[in-house]
């Protein structure tokens, strides 16, 4: 029987977490605040950034959007972020990904301040996550799946789990939570220079696909009653979709459903728990800025 894990559901679960952890904060006098800063127009940033922001005011966060033009300099963005990095108001700053091209987005990521970094990317948290120091923030996409198989019951320990894809964003992370101390799986990070890489995914219990590209795993890849976690949210042509597109995963959904003990749908299933470990994320550092 297979279980279709609900993101929506879980991330309802968080967000209500966050919710009492902001009432306590507040009661020691502290409003966790948030900084989302969009460079340029990107529609599908946009629509990012415009949930993020509604979803703070709705829990009662501090949240602030700050949006530069599509011309905007390096030199802009950086003054941006050093200005939040000395704001006491502030204990999240989020850039959003990608900026227009003549933005070195690394260069950013190193400017905010870690305390404050609550995406998760700056070298100083990286290096917390592969030192499985707790006082450092994770990435909200692969904190979010790891929560996802701890609400499904999901038993990581001792499991061999497959991760597709080795972005910083979410592939080398995610490995990095499924071997820690409390993931305890035997990892494999698969890619595109993987060989034979439909064998390597049918020895895994767990696969987690982040690789970008729609409809990639396939049933043929996919061992029966394994878990998959589809990461990915790919926009396909489809001339009887109202839109003229649909939203499909890196997982072929259909084909692969009956095959897993559990899976995550697109959308629906990651996409949730991004935006609610963001804001987890967010407490978390207006908590230890008190300390």
């Amino acid at each position: 029987m297979h279980k279709i894990i609900d993101g929506k559901v879980v991330a309802e679960k968080v967000l209500a977490e966050c919710g009492q952890e902001i009432e306590s904060l507040k009661k020691a006098g502290v409003v966790p605040g948030l900084a989302v800063v969009l460079v340029g127009n990107d529609p599908a940033s946009k629509v990012y950034v415009g949930s993020k922001v509604r979803k703070c005011s709705e829990l009662g966060l501090y949240s602030r959007k700050i949006e530069l033009p599509e011309d905007a300099t390096q030199q802009e963005v950086l003054d941006v972020v050093l200005d939040l990095n000395a704001d006491p108001q502030i204990h999240g700053i989020l850039v959003q990904s990608p900026p227009p091209p003549q933005i070195d987005e690394d260069a950013i990521v190193r400017a905010i301040n870690p305390a404050k970094d609550v995406d998760g990317f700056h070298p100083e948290n990286v290096a917390k996550l592969a030192l499985e120091d707790a006082s450092g923030f994770v990435p909200c996409t692969p904190a979010g799946c790891m929560r996802l198989l701890k609400e499904a019951g999901v038993e990581t320990s001792g499991a061999e789990a497959v991760v597709i894809g080795r972005s910083m964003i979410v592939g080398k992370p995610m490995a990095l939570l499924l071997m820690s101390k409390d993931g305890n799986a035997t990892v494999t990070v698969a890619h595109s220079r993987t060989k034979d890489l439909a064998a390597v995914c049918q020895r895994a219990d767990i696969i987690v696909a982040a690789i970008g590209m729609p409809e990639f795993v396939t049933a043929d890849m996919v061992k029966e009653g394994a878990v998959v976690i589809d990461v990915g949210i790919n926009r396909v042509e489809d001339s009887s979709a109202k839109r003229g597109y649909r939203l499909v995963g890196d997982v072929a959904y259909d084909e692969v459903v009956s095959k897993c003990s559990a899976i995550t749908p697109v959308p629906g299933g990651v996409g949730p728990m991004t935006i609610a470990m963001l804001i987890s994320n967010t407490i978390k550092a207006a908590r230890q800025s008190l300390a």
